[in-house]
C-alpha cells in the first residue's frame, strides 16, 4: 500500500484529532457534554423520563432512546430545521438509531425499572465523523447522567454494564486512516464506523466502499486502527470523567485533624 504523507494538522494514519471535552453544558440535565474532535463539535445531553414503550409495559424493565440533529449552522451552508421540515431526514432517523442501539449495549435495564432514558445529540459544527463523536461524547454523558442520579438516590445502584466509544476509519489512495475529517472522508475509497467496548468487544460496524473496492488487508488494518482510536479515546475520556469526580467530590472541612481552636483556625474566621 502507499504511503499517505499529508493529512490535516499533520496526523499520523493511526492518530485521533485532538479531543476536547466540556461538561455540564446544561444545566437542567442530569448529564451533558460538549464534544469536540478537530472541527467536529457535538452536544450531548441525558435525561429520564418514567415510563416505557408499549411493547415493555409490564414487564419490569427500562428503555434507552436517543435523537440525533444537525443544527442549521452545522455546515458551510444552512440547512432546514428538522422541525419545519414535513417529514424528518431519512439519515437523522438511521444515525439516531445507531446511537441508540449502541448506548443500549451499556446499560443494565433490568437495574431500571419502567423508565427510559432519552438521549439527544445535537450536531453544532460538522467536520466529519459526526456519529462517531455522537456515540463517544453522548457514552460519557450516559457515564456523567448515572453518577448524578446514584448521588441524588434516583438510582439504587450502578446501571452500567461497560463503557463504549467509536471512530471512524477510512481508506483514502489505498492507505487506511484512523478518523477522517471532512476533506478525507469525501475522498474516500471506503469509511467504516466502529463502535467498540471498553473491554475490547465489538458492537457494531458501518460501512461500505464507495469508490474503489478494498482489500480484505486493508480492512484488517482498518479494524487494527479502530482499537487503537478507541483506545485513546478512553484514556481522554476516563481523565476528563475522573476529574471531574474529583471536582464533584465532597470537600473536606478546613478544621479537619486541627484543634477547634487553634491559631489557624481563628485566622480564617471573621467576625462582623
Amino acid at each position: 500500500m502507499k504511503n499517505f504523507a499529508k493529512r490535516s494538522n499533520a496526523r499520523r494514519s493511526d492518530c485521533i484529532r485532538s479531543v476536547k471535552i466540556s461538561f455540564n453544558t446544561f444545566g437542567y440535565a442530569a448529564g451533558s457534554v460538549l464534544f469536540e474532535m478537530g472541527n467536529t463539535k457535538v452536544l450531548c445531553s441525558v435525561n429520564m423520563n418514567h415510563g416505557v414503550p408499549p411493547f415493555l409495559k409490564g414487564k419490569r424493565v427500562g428503555w434507552l432512546t436517543s435523537e440525533y440533529a444537525m443544527l442549521p449552522s452545522s455546515t458551510t451552508s444552512r440547512s432546514m430545521r428538522e422541525s419545519s421540515a414535513v417529514r424528518r431526514n431519512g439519515r437523522s432517523v438511521e444515525i439516531s438509531r445507531f446511537i441508540g442501539r449502541s448506548l443500549r449495549t451499556m446499560v443494565d435495564f433490568s437495574l431500571l425499572g419502567e423508565r427510559t432514558i432519552v438521549v439527544d445529540c445535537d450536531v453544532l459544527q460538522a467536520d466529519g465523523s459526526t456519529r462517531t463523536a455522537c456515540i463517544t461524547g453522548a457514552s460519557l454523558a450516559l457515564r456523567v447522567a448515572v453518577d448524578t442520579w446514584l448521588r441524588k438516590k434516583k438510582l439504587r445502584e450502578n446501571i452500567l454494564k461497560d463503557h463504549i466509544a467509536a471512530v471512524s476509519v477510512g481508506v483514502v489512495d489505498e492507505v487506511p486512516l484512523l478518523d477522517l475529517d471532512f476533506s478525507e472522508d469525501s475522498k474516500a475509497d471506503a469509511d467504516f464506523n466502529f463502535v467498540i467496548t471498553r473491554s475490547n468487544k465489538l458492537v457494531e460496524i458501518q460501512g461500505a466502499s464507495e469508490g474503489a473496492i478494498i482489500t480484505w488487508d486493508q480492512f484488517d488494518a482498518a479494524k487494527t486502527l479502530s482499537i487503537t482510536g478507541t483506545r485513546q479515546l478512553f484514556d481522554v475520556c476516563d481523565s476528563s470523567f475522573n476529574q471531574l469526580m474529583l471536582a464533584n467530590a465532597p470537600k473536606k472541612p478546613d478544621n479537619i485533624g486541627k484543634p477547634l481552636f487553634s491559631l489557624g483556625n481563628r485566622q480564617n474566621v471573621s467576625v462582623r
